[in-house]
Order: C-alpha cells, then sequence, then structure tokens
C-alpha cells in the first residue's frame, strides 16, 4: 500500500484552557468533553465516536497508523473525516493506479459529505471573454432559420433591383459580381467563427463528461459504503440477537421447575 501523508489538522480546538492557579479545571464544560485518542485534543461528546462503531475497512485503516488504540477508543470527527479522505484515496490508487485530480476532488468531498452535481452551463458561461460570447451568437444566428430566411430575402431583392435598373443604372448588373464577393467574404468569415464555437462546445462538452465522472465516481463509492455499512450492522444484528436468544435460553432453564 502506498504511502500517503495526513494532511495536519489545523482546524482542531486546542485543549479546555486552565482557568487559573487553585481553580479546579473540571467542571460542566470540561466534564464533557474527552481526549480523541488520536489527536489527543479535548472535544465535545456528540463529536467522538467509538472505534467499533466504524465500519471494519476503516477501523482497520486507522489501526494500521495506531495500531495501540482499543475498540472503545474514541475518535473526533475531523480525524476521522482525514481518515475517510485518505481511505477513499487509497481505494482509488489499488483500483485505478495513479489518482487524477478529479479521483483526488471526489475523495475529499466524499469525506467532507460535499455534493457534486454542477451545472457546467453555468460555469462555462462565467469563463467566457466577450470575442467569445460574439462568436457564439453569430454562430447561433447563422445555424438558424432566420438567418436563412433573411439571407434568401437579402438575395432576392439585390437581384430584382439589379435586374429592374438594368445594366447602365445597376450597381451590380448580372452575372452579379459583386454579389459573388460579398458572398465569397461572408464564407470566408463565417468558417472561422464556426470553428471556433465548435471549440467552445468541445470545451463545454468536456466540462459536462467530467461533471458526469465525478457524480457517478461518488455514487459509487458511496453505494459501496452503504453496502459495507449494511452488511456490518446486519453481522451486529445477529451476534446480539444470538445473545438475546441465548440469554433466554439461560432464563427458561432457570426458571423450570427442578424434579
Amino acid at each position: 500500500m502506498t504511502d500517503h501523508q495526513l494532511p495536519p489538522d489545523d482546524g482542531d480546538e486546542s485543549a479546555v484552557p486552565n482557568l487559573g492557579a487553585g481553580q479546579e479545571d473540571a467542571g460542566p464544560l470540561a466534564s464533557k468533553r474527552q481526549p480523541c485518542a488520536i489527536s489527543g485534543k479535548r472535544r465535545p461528546k456528540r463529536d467522538l465516536i467509538a472505534l467499533d462503531a466504524l465500519r471494519p475497512n476503516l477501523a482497520d485503516r486507522i489501526r494500521l497508523d495506531h495500531p495501540h488504540l482499543e475498540p472503545d477508543s474514541q475518535i473526533s470527527r475531523q480525524e476521522l473525516a482525514r481518515y475517510r479522505s485518505l481511505y477513499v484515496a487509497e481505494l482509488l490508487q489499488a483500483e485505478h493506479g495513479e489518482l487524477s485530480e478529479l479521483d483526488r476532488e471526489v475523495a475529499e468531498s466524499l469525506a467532507r459529505h460535499e455534493t457534486l452535481a454542477e451545472n457546467p452551463e453555468e460555469e462555462y458561461d462565467d469563463r467566457r471573454t466577450l470575442g467569445e460570447r460574439l462568436s457564439d451568437g453569430l454562430a447561433s444566428f447563422g445555424g438558424s432559420w432566420a438567418f436563412l430566411i433573411s439571407f434568401a430575402f437579402f438575395l432576392g431583392v439585390w437581384m430584382i433591383i439589379n435586374i429592374i435598373e438594368g445594366d447602365p443604372k445597376a450597381f451590380d448588373p448580372y452575372p452579379f459580381i459583386l454579389l459573388n464577393l460579398v458572398l465569397s467574404c461572408l464564407a470566408a468569415i463565417q468558417a472561422p467563427v464556426i470553428m471556433m464555437s465548435q471549440k467552445r462546445q468541445e470545451a463545454k462538452d468536456r466540462l459536462r463528461s467530467e461533471n458526469d465522472y465525478r457524480v457517478n465516481l461518488k455514487a459509487e463509492l458511496e453505494i459501496r459504503h452503504l453496502h459495507e455499512k449494511m452488511d456490518y450492522l446486519i453481522q451486529r444484528q445477529w451476534q446480539r440477537l444470538a445473545e438475546i436468544q441465548q440469554l433466554q435460553l439461560e432464563i427458561m432453564q432457570e426458571k423450570r421447575p427442578r424434579k
């Protein structure tokens, strides 16, 4: 297993401060706090979780770094989130090899219980420059029925005017050489604009695919963790039921009248 550097937990609170010489350190606040078995810093009881209450795989990963921990050792939620992220990162590395940036984001979000679903359209629109917005607008208009209808109307008006005026007065008589020049210039300008818009569409599709990958990977890991939790809970419940049944049999044997 590849060694991973555990990040420092700067967000942890310090221990309960000393209230002064000769003054009792215990009290209502101190009595409700217990030290974390990993960091040693005192935490409220509601922020501590027993080691045996964790999933076996996660508990085994913690014991690799802290083999002295007992089953009833209390671990703070900050340390637990840190080890969740480390456990998921090692799990992904074992399956996929070297971790990518997306895999690290998924591992961190899974430990912090964050949502990964984003709208790629909004992220893409926020990063577009003015030129990119103009080219996208031109490409969108150039591929619409409004452009085709208006351009057909423009061509018809151009040709009708020049035909009606006749050769002496027409500014572009038949065979409409000036019109051909305008059409050639329009095609030369429109082609790069469409290509630029297609490149940005590819970037948008890439953002969408990365977002789908993160969401699907996190969903897969969450489902796997749920299966592990269910198996662990079923195993513990089965053990408790067996103990209760054994206790009931002993009580029934004690109450059975002796001959």
